[in-house]
């Protein structure tokens, strides 16, 4: 499952070009078990399965036997710290990462508090295994590395790197539906298309993220929003 995503699209490309490295490790291949069982039922009772200390930790110590300073160890969880743009760019500088994928009922805790250096969560919700957060985590660490996309630039101006949701996007034709494309994007001075897309991006935080724009101003006090407005322009007839 994890393979198929990570060998696709950017990231398989970077890869390919050795801008980075991904390698998937079956936990059931670190077992003692003869029937490569890695988990078993809870103690104290309850339903499901937990997943067994020993493989994840062997799995774990076979992979950073082979790496040439000590892994960052990840463990994706509903319980961890929830993710976000800044931890995903802290990520994004570091070497050696591995990142555990929980299942069933979670891990042991005694593994996780032998070698997770963090918890992490991807939302308020529960999903039927760790995979897809994982991805997510990976994905969005990997495409700030040096060398994943053309240029920095390619994720600076996107939402939530700069505390701002990002403004709208535009392409040809300059009229669809009787919408037309903001005029000043077409006057090629670069210095007022740059500020009517941070007032744009002020403006869409302001409405749609509160709490992100009241945290952005705190911090730049000195820009004011000049039109804060949360209806909609009206449709052109």
């Amino acid at each position: 499952m994890c393979e198929t995503v990570l060998n696709e699209s950017i990231l398989g490309r970077a890869q390919k070009a050795d801008k980075i490295e991904f390698h998937c490790h079956q936990i059931r291949d670190y077992t003692l078990d003869k029937h490569r069982r890695v988990d078993d039922t809870p103690y104290g009772g309850g339903m499901g399965m937990v997943m067994q200390a020993d493989p994840v930790f062997r799995c774990c110590e076979a992979i950073s036997s082979g790496l040439d300073e000590k892994p960052y160890i990840i463990y994706m969880s509903p319980k961890g710290k929830l993710f976000d743009q800044k931890k995903a760019l802290e990520l994004s500088r570091m070497k050696n990462i591995i990142i555990i994928c929980g299942h069933y009922e979670g891990l042991d805790q005694r593994v996780i508090d032998e070698i997770v250096d963090e918890e992490i969560s991807v939302g308020d919700y529960v999903l039927t295994g760790g995979e897809l957060p994982a991805l997510i985590v990976c994905d969005a660490a990997a495409r700030m590395c040096d060398g994943v996309l053309a240029s920095s630039e390619c994720f600076e101006e996107e939402s939530h790197f700069g505390g701002l949701l990002e403004y709208p996007h535009y392409t040809r034709p300059e009229v669809w539906h009787d919408r037309e494309v903001p005029p000043v994007l077409l006057t090629g001075h670069h210095k007022n298309i740059s500020a009517y897309r941070h007032e744009e991006a002020l403006k869409i935080t302001a409405r749609r993220r509160p709490d992100m724009y009241n945290l952005y101003m705190e911090k730049h006090p000195d820009e004011q929003l000049k039109r804060p407005s949360s209806k909609k322009k009206p449709r052109k007839k």
